[in-house]
């Protein structure tokens, strides 16, 4: 700030100096306009010459704008600049050069598309603008003027949703309908379609650090219990993006739902704790099983780890709390353990649950009875703990995902690596025994309530002085006294199994494999050319080979191959599958009843990839979900479409709905009010005032109160 009389009136001339040109500028134009005003042909050349010229739309006062070299360009060649920025960058040039905002119409267009589809040139070669990163390319739309409709859906995808609309937008919506409005919103929806597609999410730990292409649980994440989704966040920023909350709904007994009460909920409901808009989210993960245990995992684009639910076996990764107790976390916390790590991947298992860094480490924390977090032993861990044995320390992962049991990882050189119980040929592989017993006990949807099924894995016969020993010590918390009487009875968590540690699947070496879905007793591996490879138990046709026959190694699904179909997302459930093409459509196999695929309610197994119709013809999906009695299904405008249900509240299974008519059950249901990109206001935490609470007779009051009552019985 200027503090001499000089200095003073420097600034005012300076400012005299900047009033003068820009009055200068507007009568130029005004003399311009005037000039071809009395000239109509002069005027219709000066139009044709000028058609694509920005600069005629930009408001003459911001005289800054026009010597910027982005608005001398033609708007042809403009769009093409645009379509290789990110939608992040996109979103930076409309706040920076605001008079471009409403004139990038065709360049958005052109933008999206090449997110979209396929481009080939006249002798049949693709393009490298595009789909760049996607398996084979996508082919969601055909042409700019379906790209255009996909956009325009975009805006009203899942009905009402109350998405914030700013004020210039709104003002320009007054003046100009048929204009385009909803400039301000196009960066949050284009980077839904980046993440969707190119499987880009600008990550604010590091610019180097991307999402993997086919990651499970981008949008949305299920457990046979509960579903997390993300939905809701932006805040009032305008190039803010949409899909930054999360929503959860199902059963909330163990605290996962994140509401901070154990209560189920049957609708979404968005989660507060700034969740969405003070904390942007960029993936989640439901974790659970058939024994009545859940727990949840989000990541955020900061790259830290929060968790919340049952605290069982560490799989929260929280450690002990202030009385060495493992409590169960009612709303999202903080994985302190992590706090140096950046990480670009988390997954969640029955009672286990892993990270995978930038750095292509991976963590694992939880229980480990089965050898599924890959440390070499069968031993519970508390905290987060690298995995290091059978040669992964060397290899940069890039993609995890985890099953009842076991866990699967991709790594940058397109190898696959499995470990855990190997039960039902999940692993992929061949594998050694475990020491006791190899037939470990899981549960298993046959089971009488989700029991578990099968012989535990059982130690020796133990002497009744032997026990008395390890009580004993164990009383005395006496850590070397406990393992010095294991160690006698020749007792031990250490297992050379390699179940308990990861090894690469052999059968896979040569296939470039891009992405990994763990589910409950089958797998499933997705190659860079859209090939999709299962294995494990073939229950009620889960594998999708045309038989209920289970596969210990990895075999191709070739319906997709007769079909000349090839794949983009998956997912594995409880014995059911689900998976997206190229171009959109949903096909899911294995067990159908009560609605759960979509399938409607008379078919309950398919042992062979079907169709799902969601009942638009023109839906488009980019991304699926499943749990063990419903599955999510979401679209390319932002829609979700929930198929089957979980029962809360004590109800059973499937969808609840009393309205929906016969020939609809079993069905898809869209979520109406829910889009996931579309930014909406941060709803309010309620307060409840508290009452006044009586204890017997007596009444708590308060001090003004008393001393009235006081001065009453004083007269």
């Amino acid at each position: 700030m200027a503090k001499t009389k000089e200095e003073r009136e420097q600034r005012r001339l300076e400012a005299k100096a900047r009033a003068e040109k820009r009055k200068a500028a507007k009568d130029a134009a005004k003399q311009q306009k005037e000039l071809h005003g009395d000239n109509d042909a002069a005027t219709a050349a000066d139009a044709k010459m000028n058609i694509n010229d920005l600069r005629k739309n930009l408001p003459i006062s911001k005289e800054h704008n026009s010597s910027l070299a982005m608005v001398t360009l033609p708007i042809d060649a403009l769009s093409r600049v645009m379509r290789y920025l990110p939608a992040r960058e996109w979103g930076a040039v409309s706040l920076t050069c605001t008079g471009l905002n409403l004139t990038l119409g065709g360049c958005r267009v052109s933008h999206i598309s090449s997110r979209l589809m396929r481009r080939e040139d006249e002798e049949g070669k693709q393009s490298t603008c595009g789909s760049m990163c996607l398996v084979g390319g996508l082919q969601l739309c055909v042409d700019r003027k379906e790209a255009q409709e996909i956009l325009d859906r975009s805006f009203v995808g899942g009905g009402e949703t109350n998405r914030l609309v700013s004020k210039k937008m709104k003002l320009s919506r007054k003046k100009n309908p048929n204009g385009d409005a909803d400039a301000d919103e196009y960066p949050a929806y284009a980077r839904f379609v980046e993440e969707a597609t190119l499987g880009y999410s600008a990550m604010q730990c590091s610019r180097d650090a991307l999402f993997p292409t086919h990651v499970q649980g981008r949008f949305a994440s299920c457990s046979p219990e509960h579903t997390l989704l993300r939905i809701g966040g932006g805040g009032n920023t305008a190039s803010g993006p949409g899909g930054s909350g999360v929503a959860s709904w199902g059963v909330g007994k163990r605290g996962q739902l994140g509401f901070g009460k154990r209560e189920d909920e049957p609708e979404p409901r968005l989660l507060l704790s700034k969740i969405g808009w003070g904390v942007r989210i960029v993936q989640v993960a439901a974790g659970g099983g058939l024994v009545r245990v859940a727990h949840s995992l989000l990541l955020t684009s900061t790259g830290r780890v929060l968790s919340f639910g049952t605290a069982q076996y560490g799989a929260l990764g929280h450690g002990y709390d202030a009385g060495k107790q493992l409590s169960d976390c009612l709303r999202p916390r903080y994985i302190d353990a992590l706090k140096n790590e950046k990480c670009i991947c988390v997954a969640a298992g029955e009672l286990h649950s892993g990270v995978v860094t930038m750095d292509g480490d991976v963590y694992t924390f939880g229980e480990g009875f089965c050898g599924q977090l890959g440390l070499g032993d069968r031993r519970p861990q508390l905290l987060p703990k690298q995995v290091t044995l059978g040669g992964l320390e060397d290899e940069c992962v890039n993609n995890m995902s985890m099953g009842c049991r076991h866990t699967l990882v991709t790594t940058d050189d397109g190898d696959v690596y499995s470990w855990g119980l190997g039960r039902f040929g999940v692993l992929g592989r061949s594998y050694t025994d475990f020491t006791y017993n190899n037939d470990v006990g899981m549960a298993v949807p046959e089971g009488e309530e989700g029991h578990v099924v099968g012989v535990a894995a059982r130690p020796p016969p133990m002497q009744a002085a032997a026990m008395d020993n390890i009580i004993n010590a164990a009383n005395d918390d006496g850590t070397n006294d406990i393992m010095a009487a294991l160690d006698a009875l020749n007792l031990t968590l250490d297992d050379p199994s390699d179940q308990c540690y990861p090894k690469v699947i052999d059968s896979l070496q040569g296939v470039r494999c891009v992405g990994v879905s763990a589910g409950h007793r089958h797998s499933m591996v997705l190659d860079e050319f859209g090939g999709l490879y299962t294995f494990g138990s073939g229950a009620s046709g889960a594998l999708g080979h045309g038989d209920l026959q289970g596969q210990e190694y990895p075999i191709k699904v070739q319906e997709f191959d007769n079909m000349r179909v090839r794949i983009h997302q998956f997912s594995a459930g409880v014995d059911m599958s689900l998976a997206v093409d190229t171009q959109g459509t949903v096909y899911a196999w294995g067990k159908a009843s009560e609605g759960r695929l979509g399938l409607g309610m008379g078919r309950l197994q398919t042992a062979l990839p079907r169709e799902v119709d969601v009942g638009d013809a023109k839906f488009k999906a980019v991304d699926v979900e499943c749990g063990y009695v419903h599955s999510l299904i979401v679209g390319l405008d932002g829609s979700v479409y929930q198929c089957g249900g979980v029962g809360v509240d004590g109800k059973d299974d499937g969808q609840q709905d009393l309205d929906i008519e016969e020939n609809q059950r079993g069905l898809p249901r869209l979520l109406s009010g829910f889009n996931i990109w579309h930014r909406i206001a941060e709803p309010k935490e309620k307060v409840v005032k508290e009452q006044w609470k009586k204890y017997g007779k007596y009444e708590l009051k308060g001090r003004s109160k008393m001393l009235q009552e006081g001065v009453r019985s004083i007269g």
